[in-house]
């Protein structure tokens, strides 16, 4: 899949079937309608794009908004590529951009630029300055500028709010079983493996700190993970601490992965961590060996998990 991060150097030389929305978390309910968008580009010789934007509009338009995405972007684009979109593209999403009027971001960006012969677009969807158009004003620059808009149903879009609604709570309430269960894989986490306070090592429990840069992206309630990772094509599963280390007076959150039977140098190394069951809440320990004590349990309750799940 082709990726354009700057739409302004983009123009699509073949027809398109266009959807457009943020698409956060590709969840089932989104693959739902992007699976529709391929197979209508398959059976009409048209070229699937989803336009999406970045940041977030609300991001931009509420300054105070803490909202929280389940992907980063580039989580976004390895998805949807794994998914046989043929184009993603991202559309800075600027103030400026947002006062454009409805008619000028139909011709301006899905006719002159992408190439427009249809629009799968919501029965809810409003665009345009102040959000004043809707799904008729489309079907009306349709007829002028000579696409089809064919419309998801109440259904499909009530279920793509609903669950992005539940995976959002089910996150924050550490309730990984039920966030996979409604993005159809397993929720990550990517970031740089930096050095740490080495406390890990001086237990036998070394730990691969991860960073993560993108301070948009929501980090599930603190606690103790069963996760998997891909490393030099390896398959390894271990478990990861989310939280505040209280047992030696942590002062700032950190995401620290122990790897099973595993003992290479990866730092500044970029991972991706898959998250697959939640074992506890973190908790403050009388001393370093007690915690330890709680590490072995937490490993045995892992190696049985990964053992009955993943035939390991």
């Amino acid at each position: 899949m082709n990726i354009s991060t700057n739409i302004e150097t983009y123009k699509s030389t073949e027809p398109t079937v266009v959807t457009i929305g943020t698409f956060d978390g590709v969840h089932i309910g989104h693959q739902k309608i992007i699976k529709r968008l391929i197979n209508t580009g398959k059976l009409e010789g048209l070229k699937s794009i989803i336009l999406t934007f970045f940041p977030h509009p609300r991001m931009v338009l509420q300054k105070d908004s803490n909202i929280k995405l389940i992907n980063t972007i580039d989580e976004r684009h390895a998805i949807l590529d794994a998914l046989g979109l043929d184009y993603l593209l991202i559309k800075k999403f600027t103030k400026e951009f947002s006062r454009l009027s409805a008619e000028d971001f139909v011709k301006q960006i899905l006719v002159e630029k992408l190439n427009a012969k249809k629009v799968i677009i919501g029965y809810d969807h409003r665009f345009g300055r102040n959000r004043k158009a809707d799904i008729n004003d489309l079907k009306i620059f349709g007829e002028t500028y000579g696409f089809d808009v064919e419309e998801i149903s109440v259904q499909d879009i009530d279920d793509v709010s609903v669950s992005s609604t539940k995976i959002r709570k089910a996150l924050n309430e550490g309730d990984i079983a039920k966030a996979n269960s409604f993005l159809g894989y397993n929720f990550m986490l990517n970031g740089t493996v930096e050095k740490g306070k080495g406390l890990g090592r001086k237990i036998q429990y070394p730990t691969a700190n991860i960073y993560i840069e993108e301070d948009y992206k929501i980090i599930p309630k603190q606690g103790v993970y069963i996760v998997k990772s891909v490393i030099d094509g390896d398959v390894l599963y271990g478990m990861m601490n989310i939280g505040m280390n209280p047992t030696v007076n942590g002062s700032t959150q950190t995401i620290e992965v122990h790897f099973f039977n595993f003992n290479k140098d990866i730092y500044n190394k970029k991972i991706q961590i898959d998250l697959l069951h939640r074992i506890r809440d973190e908790e403050k320990f009388e001393s370093v060996e007690v915690l330890k004590t709680q590490l072995s349990k937490d490993k045995g309750t892992a190696l049985d998990y990964i053992a009955k799940h993943h035939g390991l």
